[in-house]
């Protein structure tokens, strides 16, 4: 493969961290919703009058709409440009986060946020494709390091920032604050995200209904099947959505005998380091999704405190992903692809067991923040590195179809982790009592990790880069 256009699109180091700015102005955005808008949840409920099984929909829909389309968004940004798909879904987030702000019934609330949903997947993919490709292959890391930084920060601010904003102007001040944030991202993409050459001629619109279509059935039955004791439905409809999945695969490997290009192809999954990398990012998303929930229980019902107090508990985490992340993406440079990554996979299969027995054996307190920093350290050397190693070396036409499949695993992945936790922890609080049953839940994604683990202890060095 030749590796021409790649070189074609590296820019100069003060132009690609601009640019790498306004892409992680747009993803810090829709990152900050995902941890902000949980703050929201008794307010609206209050507002409404209503019940708590309506109000989860108002994150479900976000969700469903958010992971559904990645497949096929992150093809689009092949097909029409990184640069101007990534200003598109910043519009449509930003303009259905104004109609959150001002809806007056629930239901038009939901349905805002599910255009919020699709905005953010058609913004996801794009950051990633661009910064693979404006940066020397050699420099990733580092790029990505601070694209993980973002996150941290994020994770950090939505709560604390979200407790603020509802205390002083309710649960609508918490979309008014996407506004300012998607104005400036839109602007300073136009100024500094350059527009970049596109090489998928069109797209195989079988795939795509395909694709949609398995995604949701997938993505439903995860997500109403645990809480409903798994009805024939939903069974039924899982089991729809993975022979959908099937059927998309087989239509990329057809397509080009259909006269058509593949929505994803399939070449791409030749690259060990690619195909190991989506798998480890999904079982990260499966944890990374689901363990604030009974730590969060524990903390506040378990041992007494407040939401804020809860909340500072946390804050070691973020400080050290926040901080380690730039550092580390620059090590990812350098260093052998497995070495960061094992260790960090290993970080936080070890800070979950130690929560775990935190929680079982009644310790101190305070020995949770022990796991606080090791969860930080484990993000740190996940985030960056996976994403760095498993993006490195895929050919430059299929950048933005890999970041979406990248992107659908980890977020497929976060989709089934908060499922399965969610149905652990009640499991287990019936059998064996609340705390026991917290604990015993974190035991899951612990055990996910570990396969994590397996996988990325098989990366290889990156081969030199051509030229």
């Amino acid at each position: 493969m030749s590796t021409t256009p790649a070189a074609s699109t590296v820019l100069p180091a003060p132009q690609a961290w601009r640019a790498l700015a306004a892409l992680c102005l747009g993803f810090f955005m829709i990152l900050l919703d995902q941890t902000i808008v949980a703050v929201a949840t008794p307010g609206i409920m209050a507002d409404f009058g209503a019940r708590l099984d309506q109000v989860v929909w108002v994150t479900s829909i976000y969700l469903l709409c958010l992971v559904v389309p990645l497949l096929f968004t992150g093809r689009l940004g092949d097909r029409f440009g990184q640069r101007t798909l990534f200003r598109l879904g910043v519009v449509v987030f930003t303009a259905a986060a104004l109609c959150s702000m001002l809806a007056p019934t629930l239901e038009l609330l939901i349905l805002a946020r599910a255009a919020q949903g699709v905005g953010a997947a058609i913004l996801t993919p794009q950051t990633m494709s661009v910064i693979n490709r404006v940066f020397p292959r050699e420099r990733r890391g580092a790029a990505l390091g601070a694209w993980g930084a973002v996150g941290s920060v994020a994770s950090l601010v939505g709560p604390v920032l979200g407790g603020f904003v509802v205390g002083e102007f309710g649960w609508r001040g918490i979309f008014m604050v996407h506004l300012p944030v998607g104005v400036l991202a839109f602007i300073l993409a136009g100024l500094w995200v350059p527009r970049l050459p596109t090489f998928a001629r069109h797209i195989d619109r079988s795939s795509v209904v395909v694709s949609l279509l398995g995604m949701v059935a997938v993505v439903v039955a995860v997500q109403q099947g645990p809480g409903l004791g798994w009805p024939a439905w939903s069974v039924g409809l899982g089991a729809a959505g993975v022979a959908l999945v099937g059927l998309f695969i087989r239509l990329q490997s057809t397509a080009a005998g259909r006269g058509s290009e593949p929505l994803v192809p399939l070449e791409i999954f030749r690259n060990l380091n690619y195909s190991l990398g989506v798998f480890s990012i999904a079982t990260m998303g499966f944890a990374v999704s689901s363990i604030m929930l009974p730590i969060m229980l524990w903390l506040q019902d378990g041992r007494s405190l407040s939401s804020q107090e809860a909340g500072l508990m946390l804050i070691p985490m973020a400080l050290v992903a926040g901080f380690a992340s730039p550092l580390i993406g620059r090590a990812a440079d350098r260093v052998h692809p497995r070495v960061l990554s094992v260790t960090g996979f290993a970080s936080m299969v070890v800070a979950l067991g130690f929560t775990s027995w935190v929680m079982l054996a009644g310790a101190p307190i305070n020995l949770f923040l022990v796991s606080a920093v090791l969860l930080g350290v484990g993000n740190a050397l996940v985030w960056a590195p996976n994403s760095a190693t498993a993006m490195r070396s895929v050919d430059i036409a299929h950048m933005g179809a890999a970041s979406g499949v990248y992107n659908t695993a980890r977020q497929t992945g976060a989709v089934l982790g908060a499922a399965a936790v969610g149905a652990a922890m009640q499991v287990g609080a019936e059998m064996n009592g609340f705390v026991p049953g917290l604990a015993g839940a974190l035991l899951l994604p612990a055990a996910v990790l570990g396969l994590g683990l397996v996988a990325v202890a098989f990366f290889r060095a990156d081969p030199p880069a051509a030229g």
